[in-house]
């Protein structure tokens, strides 16, 4: 591996615009492929395997066409000071609203509250349903106008009117926001890391090139493959992070190389041996955990995991080939000032090159005292790092899971506060109701079935109303709407759920008909559980793989155990700090969370996929300069000491600049995406500062020799892969002085 490599960053290096002009010619090609693609149609949300999405599938089988897949606005009525809507000039001013949001070019229909009884019992609420003729998406500027303005002359007539509904959502995508800010962190970051505007730069901009290339390949896919928005942003939030990381490796290994004495082109090459096989193998990892959601069974993860694996897969390739192109058109300027200062001087650098760096001497840093301090008491270190990632984790017992809806958006949007007065109107139930959909198609009487089955689960406690049934053109299958006394994220609502499904039997028995129980909130309860019991599954896959590769990577049984170990910490503590702040509202208003309750269903095995990759990504880094150092002859503390001298510093550099990425999402106005820039965040904080830093040297001080102990039989099959370069010559270099003036003219 580390041959190959070596060969790879060396062609790069002598072909540098061949290779910079095919990168040019990628970006350019998917980018044309992108920006002309047509507009992607939104698909619905998706969960084989589940009750309520059979029920759903089932109506659309038996009532074609009624699923119309049309926007929709439910606009709210509230009369002012606790008048009634029901008098008469509030009743016309609504009238006058309703018929101006009929008067849309878009608009398919509306419905009088006063016909279809959507008025609540103290007559201080009323709504209405705005049905369009195209999806959320196909909606114009004009129509959205449309509606707000319609909205806004109702307010002027003294009623309160609010809106929620998809044609409320807004379909422009990613902001930038995030992504600016990660940046500009990341670019001081850099800075500081190198003291180079060059080298600081370089990374941002291959990580931006790789990121442009992987969304706009996301973009020309999403028509064909109907992928969601949270798709391509997930893939810009991994795609940025590990492009910077991934450069930052190289670069940095490419200047210590430099420091070494080495030639611009040695110097690439050797980085991009041993570096590279890091990032080759870290990248791999995340690959593995990102693709491997696909197995959980959940369309929306598979997309979002394959596209950021393909996003993690271009900043790889980009890392190896475009990263050494780069440094040949720039090797000097690169190297922080004082370096360049003293090449200048001819003799300095004589001196420089045939001097070097003597093996066995150790510059200390901030790394190499760190490790000196754990080195020294491994066992507290090892205690504190465990109770304080345990203490984190404890929360994680509370978990609960749920899909929130406009209850968790914030208070100044029309959708939270139209949620707030049809709860407080109609109820809390109301805006969560179940769907049961009976099929009579067996029956002897197919409406006295759908009776029996509305009379007993309307009998059922905790539901407050039934609507009537209403069937199919066949007269088979009927459907009718159950409002619980709860709201929709409420334990209480779940256990209504189950209880419904519990009676199931003796319900079927009584009607002579089967029937099923969906709707959102059935839907979110089943896809809750579902997420909860493929997560363990899920785990014993993606760890049980990475653990392999790791066997191969560092050859010892202990390592890989220890790196999964500590990656359990980590992710278990980090889902304890969420359920801190998302679920327990501590905290909760310095991220602008002004509604707590149930952890996205998503987002455990989400977390987990993504943090067990960017975790391995800092275990490989870090332990494969010790495995280095531990291969040329230095003993176990030795190779400890020398990991932390030349990896501590990028690997917390690093580290701060995915933790600045991944917090940059957290002002995101999508629940979703807020709830895992938070978690990633939180994640990458506690497995890089925790775990790797102090759990990790602590136990290899703990271990020893032992920690690199490999069975003799197992060694004979695994496959040698040489992530360290204990294969590469490392030849005295030839004066080369020439090359160097030709190379910094260039």
């Amino acid at each position: 591996m580390a041959a190959f490599l070596y060969r790879m960053g060396r062609l790069a290096f002598r072909r540098r615009w061949t290779v910079a002009l095919v990168w040019a010619a990628v970006l350019a090609a998917v980018g044309l492929a992108g920006m002309t693609a047509p507009e992607a149609e939104e698909e619905p949300f998706s969960m084989p395997g589940i009750e309520s999405q059979e029920a759903f599938e089932l109506m659309e089988d038996r009532f074609p066409g009624a699923a119309a897949d049309g926007a929709t606005a439910r606009v709210v009525f509230v009369a002012p000071n606790g008048e009634k809507v029901t008098a008469t000039e509030n009743k016309e001013a609504v009238e006058a609203a309703i018929a101006e949001l009929g008067d849309g070019t878009q608009v398919a229909s509306t419905v009088d509250p006063y016909e279809s009884g959507a008025v609540s019992e103290d007559g201080s609420t009323a709504y209405t349903t705005v049905t369009y003729k195209v999806d959320a998406a196909g909606l114009t500027d004009a129509s959205r106008s449309h509606l707000d303005e319609s909205l806004e002359h109702a307010r002027d007539l003294g009623l309160t009117v609010e809106a929620g509904g998809d044609a409320m959502e807004d379909m422009g995508g990613p902001s930038g926001t995030a992504e600016a800010i990660g940046i500009s962190v990341a670019a001081v970051v850099l800075l500081i890391t190198f003291g180079s505007l060059a080298a600081a730069g370089l990374p941002l901009l291959t990580a931006l090139i790789g990121v442009g290339i992987s969304l706009f390949a996301i973009t020309a896919l999403a028509g064909p493959l109907g992928l969601a928005d949270t798709t391509s942003t997930v893939a810009i939030m991994l795609g940025l992070a590990v492009g910077i990381d991934y450069a930052l490796f190289i670069v940095s290994r490419y200047r210590e190389e430099r420091a070494k004495g080495r030639t611009p082109e040695e110097a690439v090459a050797l980085a991009t041996g041993t570096a590279g096989s890091a990032v080759v193998f870290a990248g791999l990892t995340v690959v593995i955990a990102l693709a491997g959601l696909s197995v959980v069974g959940i369309p929306m993860l598979t997309e979002m995991g394959l596209g950021a694996a393909g996003a993690v897969v271009v900043g790889v390739l980009i890392a190896l080939t475009l990263v050494p192109a780069f440094l040949g058109f720039w090797p000097n300027a690169i190297l922080d000032r004082k370096d360049r200062k003293d090449r200048k001087d001819r003799k300095d650098r004589k001196d420089r090159r045939a001097g070097g760096t003597p093996r066995g001497t150790r510059k200390v840093n901030g790394g190499t005292r760190w490790a000196s301090f754990v080195l020294r008491r491994p066992l507290p270190v090892l205690l504190a790092a465990v109770a304080g990632l345990g203490a984190l984790a404890l929360p994680m017992t509370d978990l609960q899971l749920g899909m929130p809806g406009d209850e968790a958006k914030s208070t100044e949007t029309t959708q939270r506060r139209a949620y707030d007065a049809l709860a407080e109107g109609f109820g809390p139930g109301f805006n969560g109701p179940l769907t049961v959909v009976v099929d009579a198609k067996d029956a002897d009487d197919p409406k006295a079935a759908a009776e029996t089955v509305s009379e007993r689960v309307g009998g059922t406690e905790g539901v407050v109303s039934v609507s009537p049934a209403q069937f199919n053109e066949s007269g088979d299958t009927a459907v009718f709407s159950v409002v619980p006394a709860t709201a929709p994220t409420d334990q209480e609502t779940k256990d209504l759920v189950n209880t419904i499904r519990d009676d199931r039997p003796g319900i079927e028995s009584e009607a002579g008909a089967s029937f099923e129980v969906t709707g959102t909130t059935a839907m979110n309860i089943d896809v809750s559980e579902k997420v909860q019991s493929a997560l363990v599954p899920y785990l014993l896959v993606v760890v049980g793989l990475a653990v392999i590769l790791l066997l191969v990577v560092f050859r010892s049984i202990l390592i890989p155990l220890k790196a999964a170990a500590g990656f359990l910490l980590s992710v278990l503590a980090s889902l304890g700090a969420v359920v801190v702040v998302f679920q327990q509202g501590h905290g909760a208003d310095l991220l602008g969370v002004e509604t707590t309750g149930p952890i996205m269903s998503l987002m455990p095995i989400f977390l987990v996929g993504i943090v067990f990759g960017l975790a391995m990504d800092y275990e490989v880094f870090l332990v494969s300069r010790m495995r280095e150092a531990h291969v040329h002859g230095e003993r176990p503390a030795q190779a400890v000491t020398s990991g932390f001298q030349h990896s501590a510093r990028v690997v917390v550099a690093a580290a701060l600049i995915m933790i600045a990425v991944f917090s940059g999402f957290i002002g995101d106005s999508d629940a979703m995406i807020k709830m895992i820039g938070f978690g990633l965040a939180s994640a990458v904080l506690l497995d890089a500062f925790v775990v790797r830093m102090a759990i990790v040297p602590a136990v290899l001080a703990l271990l020893g020799e032992r920690a690199w102990w490999l069975p003799k039989w197992l060694d004979r099959i695994l496959p040698r892969v040489d992530v360290e370069g204990e294969a590469l010559t490392r030849p005295t270099e030839p004066e080369a002085e020439p090359a160097e003036r030709d190379l910094a003219r260039a």
